[in-house]
C-alpha cells in the first residue's frame, strides 16, 4: 500500500509541475544576496525555477537585513507584496502575524517537510502552528578558522578546545610577532564573535539574555566575565588593522598565514575556497572553545517566507519555489556553493561537501542529541529586532572603546536592551 501511495504521490506531483508549466508560475524573490557567493547560490535556485517552467524574477537589495526590511514594507505600504521574500528568525513570527503570509501546509503535508526539516527550525518556520516560510540552509555560528602554518611556527600543536586554551595559544603567537585573530569591526562581526564567547563559556546565561531577552542577566557576573574575555582579545589578540577592514577579507589573512584564527560563520568556506585556499593545508576548522565540555552549535538559517496573492501564476510560483527550495537537490547544490549544510537531516553529505561542512552537520546531530543547539542572537534569529539592534551597539561601542570596562559594557547592554522593552 505504501509504494502505491507513494506513486501516486509522485504522478500527482508530476502532474502538478506539467500543468504548472501551461500556467507560467511566476515570482520574484525579494532578497540581500546581491554578490559573491551568496549570488551565485540563489541563483542556482532561478536556473532550476526556471527549468520547472516556471518565469523566474527576482530584486536583490544588497546590504544589511534592514534595507531588505525597507524595501519589504514599502511594497506592502504600496498594495503590492512581494510573492516571496528571504527573511528569517522573528521578522518571520512579526509578520505572520499581520495576517499577510500564505499557507503552505498542504505541500509542506504532501512533502513531509515534517519529518526532515531539523526540529529547531519548526517553530521559526511555523509561527503559531502553520508552514510560511520554507528553510533553505542550516548556518554554523560558532566556527573558529585557523591557519595550521601560523600554529605549528608558534607551537601550538592543536585547536583549543576551551577559551583557557584558546588565551594560552595566543600568547605564543602574539610573542611570534603574528596576529591573532582576524576581526574586522563591524556591529555584527563584533556580535558575532561576542555570542560566541558568552555560548562558549555559559550556555544558561546566553539562552536567558540572548534568547528569552532577560535584562537583568545582562548585568550578571557571567555578562562580565564575557566581557572581559572580549577585552583581552581585542586588546592584544586582534591587530589594530581590524578598523575599517572588510570583512570579507579576514578568512584571506588566516588563508595566507598572516593571522592564526578567525571566528565566524561558515561562509568563511566559500570565501576561502574563493580565494584558492585548501582545507587541511592552508586552513583547518574546529568548534569554537566551550567550557562545559559538550558539543555545541549556535545556529543560523536562510529561509522565505511566502505573501498572500491573488494572480494564480504567482500561488503556483510560490508553491513551485517552496517546492524546490525543501528538495533534497536544490538544498546540496546550494548548500555546497553557500558553505552551510541542509535545512533537511536526511540529505548524505559524504559527497562533494567540504569536510567542515561534514563535521558541521555531525555536530549538530551531537548539539541535538545533548541539548546545546541555539539560535543565533548576532544573527537574528532569537529576540525582536529592535532589542537586537540595541544590543549590538552595545557591544560594538565597547570594542571601540578601549578604556570602557567590562562592569560598565554589561551595564550598557543591560540599559540599551532595556529600553526597548
Amino acid at each position: 500500500m505504501k509504494s502505491v501511495m507513494t506513486a501516486l504521490a509522485a504522478a500527482a506531483a508530476c502532474t502538478f509541475f506539467a500543468g504548472a508549466a501551461f500556467a507560467e508560475p511566476k515570482t520574484n524573490l525579494l532578497h540581500q544576496w546581491a554578490t559573491g557567493s551568496d549570488a551565485q547560490a540563489i541563483a542556482k535556485l532561478g536556473e532550476m525555477f526556471t527549468a520547472k517552467g516556471g518565469k523566474w524574477e527576482q530584486t536583490s537589495i544588497a546590504g544589511h537585513t534592514a534595507n531588505t526590511l525597507a524595501k519589504l514594507r514599502a511594497d506592502v505600504i504600496a498594495g503590492n507584496a512581494p510573492p516571496a521574500v528571504q527573511l528569517k528568525g522573528p521578522e518571520i513570527a512579526e509578520w505572520n502575524e499581520t495576517g499577510m503570509t500564505a499557507d503552505l501546509d498542504e505541500l509542506a503535508a504532501s512533502e513531509g517537510w515534517e519529518k526532515v526539516v531539523a526540529p529547531e527550525l519548526l517553530p521559526v518556520m511555523k509561527p503559531t502552528g502553520k508552514w510560511v516560510a520554507a528553510p533553505m540552509n542550516i548556518h554554523r555560528i560558532n566556527w573558529l578558522w585557523a591557519s595550521p602554518k601560523v600554529m605549528q611556527a608558534a607551537g601550538v600543536a592543536e585547536m583549543p578546545k576551551t577559551w583557557a586554551e584558546f588565551n594560552a595559544a595566543c600568547d605564543k603567537i602574539v610573542a611570534t610577532g603574528k596576529i591573532c585573530i582576524s576581526h574586522s569591526t563591524a556591529d555584527w562581526t563584533d556580535s558575532t564573535v561576542f555570542e560566541v564567547v558568552l555560548y562558549g563559556q555559559d550556555i544558561d546565561l546566553y539562552r536567558k539574555a540572548f534568547v528569552e531577552g532577560d535584562v537583568e542577566s545582562m548585568r550578571s557576573p557571567g555578562m562580565v566575565k564575557a566581557f572581559t574575555q572580549m577585552r583581552l582579545m581585542t586588546s592584544r589578540y586582534m591587530d589594530p588593522g581590524m578598523v575599517g577592514r572588510d570583512w570579507d577579507s579576514m578568512s584571506a589573512l588566516v588563508g595566507k598565514g598572516d593571522a592564526a584564527f578567525h571566528i565566524m560563520g561558515d561562509w568563511t568556506i566559500g570565501l576561502l575556497t574563493a580565494a584558492g585556499f585548501k582545507e587541511g593545508t592552508d586552513y583547518v576548522c574546529a568548534q569554537a572553545p566551550t567550557d562545559w565540555g559538550k558539543p555545541g552549535f549556535i545556529l543560523n538559517s536562510d529561509s522565505v517566507v511566502f505573501f498572500k496573492q491573488k494572480d494564480q501564476d504567482y500561488i503556483d510560483g510560490q508553491k513551485l519555489l517552496a517546492s524546490l527550495i525543501l528538495s533534497p537537490d536544490f538544498q546540496t547544490v546550494f548548500n555546497q556553493a553557500k558553505g552551510s549544510i541542509p535545512a533537511r537531516l536526511d540529505i548524505d553529505l559524504s559527497k562533494g561537501f567540504n569536510p567542515c561542512q561534514q563535521l558541521s552537520q555531525k555536530d549538530l546531530q551531537a548539539s541535538i542529541k545533548e541539548g546545546t543547539l541555539v539560535r543565533s542572537m548576532a544573527h537574528n534569529m532569537t529576540i525582536p529586532q529592535k532589542m537586537r539592534g540595541a544590543i549590538m551597539d552595545s557591544i560594538t561601542e565597547f570594542v571601540a572603546t578601549p578604556d570602557m570596562s567590562p562592569e560598565d559594557g554589561a551595564n550598557a547592554m543591560a540599559d540599551a536592551a532595556e529600553a526597548q522593552k
